[in-house]
């Protein structure tokens, strides 16, 4: 979306006479965007009187295009500031720039090739290296503009921190960071002179394409060539996206309807349903990948985000130049609601059960099932309403039936779109009836006998050793991991202490880090416990949880009770605690079945409370 659009000549006299930082304003209402608030005016204010200086040059013609705050197709980014036109020798160039206002920043840690540390908003946080900003945005539209690729248009990223002090530029120039500096390099407060001859080097004259921004706006968003081979090359030869009985039978099924859907146009909606392990989201890459070779624009889209990261890195191989190649394809629905209707041929929704009426911070934001639905030809959800774990999930059969009726998408939901073979817990389905049967999911039960099952579950009298035992495992392989229901305090994230859980035995543990989004595969993160957010979507060989005070047993009753008031306090998301009781039971049992089947080979239990464990034990025997 174009916001402020104007040529050099304008917008030199625009900054000169004090308007730019309203027009933008203005322009940005118009729109419709959640932006402009008071610390984004004043960025505009600053930032762009440097910019004229850079511009202001009479080697630049007065007819160069200038846009600033162009809101990329199908996101919520913005890119800060682009020059349009041409060289010396009438090639057609688009120079990206990213605007900082810091005076310094730091290098954050050897393996975090993307990200530094400075001061925002008066306080220090983790971001995105400016230039690996700049060339991410530049790698979407060379990867889906196919007026970009027609029109041979040549993409120039570049970063510009006009308050930078010299004495820091060591740290963004760190050699961590080379990949992307060097690609897309960065000016700071006393290169004026380098970035005036660096612009000039590819924009002098006006663009012989008329308004060329326009063109990219209003041409066909698709993925091109260089973008399907990508991906083709990091899936083919992964085994496991390997598809198996009836995710392939489903695969078919959702390739056949996309033919249908682009042949005549009519918006259809499949319903995937299966339980925990049984192959939604190896299914949703697959399909995601025949879409994309099929120059079909699709996504594959999940609320929370370690999902995304996980699949991301492990398509990527953690190269960072194949994370920068695919990850516009990997997106939340934050900002769906501003894509126009159908802008997607298809949307692979996972988790679909987590999808809520608004997410913080989205605008236009109404109901995330009714936006993914409308942003799509076909959208398929993939759905197990046995995994919603807050109250604030909506994502359900219904609701989905509601939305397809009212926006006109033809619902499929068959036999064939129902996975039933478990592909976790050892390939055994009978381990999600034991656990249903541990935790008295169901008014009835059936007797599985978990000696047959070939699968490693263990209770722990001490978190410490079962701790130690789960570290054995992950010396193999890094793939076991600890994860937590809602019961414990986040007292390192709120300055409260070194140590957020805390168990009888001297265990002691913090929550995973907030900026860690590869917790599931980072070698370093084994300490860490995961909560539902993190795990969720996930799966290890061998997982432990901790199961906290909010499950406890009854022996006189013979039954498992659940108590909201455990859920700590520092809980904002889940609102067990304002719930009635039985949709905190439904909930908190929810949260504990989902932590308890993300482990192929094995699970370890510990539980706070001894009548629980000494339960689970009989259940065991």
């Amino acid at each position: 979306m174009i916001v402020y659009n104007a040529n050099k000549q304008t917008f030199v006299q625009d900054v000169r006479s004090g308007v730019i930082a309203t027009k933008i304003l203005n322009l940005i209402r118009e729109k419709g965007l959640n932006a402009g608030q008071d610390r984004e005016f004043a960025s505009w204010h600053n930032s762009m009187k440097f910019m004229r200086d850079i511009v202001d040059d009479s080697e630049i013609d007065d007819e160069v295009q200038i846009a600033i705050e162009y809101n990329i197709p199908q996101t919520s980014k913005r890119v800060d500031f682009i020059i349009i036109g041409a060289d010396e020798k009438n090639r057609e160039n688009i120079v990206i720039v990213e605007l900082k206002q810091w005076s310094k920043a730091e290098v954050v840690d050897d393996d975090m090739h993307f990200s530094v540390r400075t001061y925002v908003a008066n306080d220090k946080r983790i971001v995105c290296h400016p230039s690996y900003q700049a060339y991410s945005y530049s790698r979407f539209l060379n990867n889906y503009s196919q007026a970009i690729h027609d029109g041979n248009i040549h993409l120039i990223p570049c970063a510009y921190l006009h308050n930078y002090l010299p004495a820091y530029k060591s740290a963004l120039s760190a050699e961590i960071y080379k990949e992307w500096y060097t690609t897309a390099p960065f000016f700071i407060m006393d290169e004026v002179q380098q970035f005036n001859e660096f612009v000039k080097e590819f924009v002098t004259k006006k663009s012989a394409h008329g308004d060329l921004l326009y063109q990219i706006e209003n041409g066909r968003i698709r993925p091109t060539k260089s973008l399907q081979d990508a991906l083709a090359t990091m899936v083919r030869g992964t085994p496991v996206f390997d598809l198996l009985d009836e995710q392939a039978v489903c695969y078919d099924m959702c390739i056949r309807t996309m033919l249908q859907c682009l042949k005549d146009h009519k918006k259809r909606t499949i319903l995937v349903q299966g339980g925990p392990g049984t192959g939604k989201s190896v299914l949703a890459v697959n399909l995601l990948m025949h879409f994309i070779t099929s120059t079909c624009n699709a996504a594959y889209v999940t609320k929370n985000s370690a999902p995304r990261q996980a699949f991301l890195s492990i398509l990527s191989q953690n190269k960072a130049e194949n994370i920068a190649e695919i990850s516009q394809l990997f997106r939340s629905p934050f900002g769906l609601s501003q894509v126009p209707a159908n802008s997607y041929d298809c949307l692979i929704v996972d988790e679909a059960h987590r999808l809520v009426k608004k997410m913080y911070g989205d605008w236009h934001g109404e109901n995330q099932v009714k936006e993914c639905i409308n942003a799509s030809l076909l959208t398929v959800f993939m759905l197990d309403e046995d995994q919603a774990v807050t109250t604030k999930d909506i994502g359900s059969v219904q609701e989905i039936c509601r939305w397809c009726d009212e926006l006109g998408s033809t619902i499929i939901m068959r036999e064939e779109t129902k996975l039933t073979s478990q592909f976790r817990c050892n390939g055994s389905d009978a381990y999600i009836q034991f656990i249903d049967n541990l935790l008295q999911r169901k008014e009835e039960s059936i007797a599985v006998p978990l000696s047959e099952l070939n699968y490693d579950f263990r209770l722990f009298d001490d978190a410490s050793q079962m701790r130690e035992a789960l570290r054995e495992k992950n010396a193999i392989n890094n793939k076991a991991r600890m994860v937590a229901g809602y019961c414990y305090d986040w007292n390192v994230k709120n300055r409260r202490g070194e140590v957020d859980i805390e168990l009888p035995g001297g265990f002691q543990a913090k929550w995973n880090l907030a900026n860690d989004k590869i917790w599931a595969i980072n070698p370093r993160s084994f300490e860490e416990v995961g909560c539902i957010h993190t795990a969720q979507g996930l799966e290890f060989d061998y997982v432990g949880v901790l199961i906290g005070k909010d499950l406890t047993y009854d022996k006189p009753s013979g039954r498992i009770l659940t108590n909201k008031s455990a859920i700590s306090k520092d809980d904002n998301s889940s609102g067990i605690r304002g719930a009635s009781e039985e949709d905190a039971r439904r909930l908190i049992l929810n949260t504990y079945k989902t932590l308890l089947t993300r482990g192929q080979k094995g699970c370890y239990v510990y539980c706070e409370d001894d009548a629980l464990r000494d339960y689970f034990k009989k259940m065991l025997a």
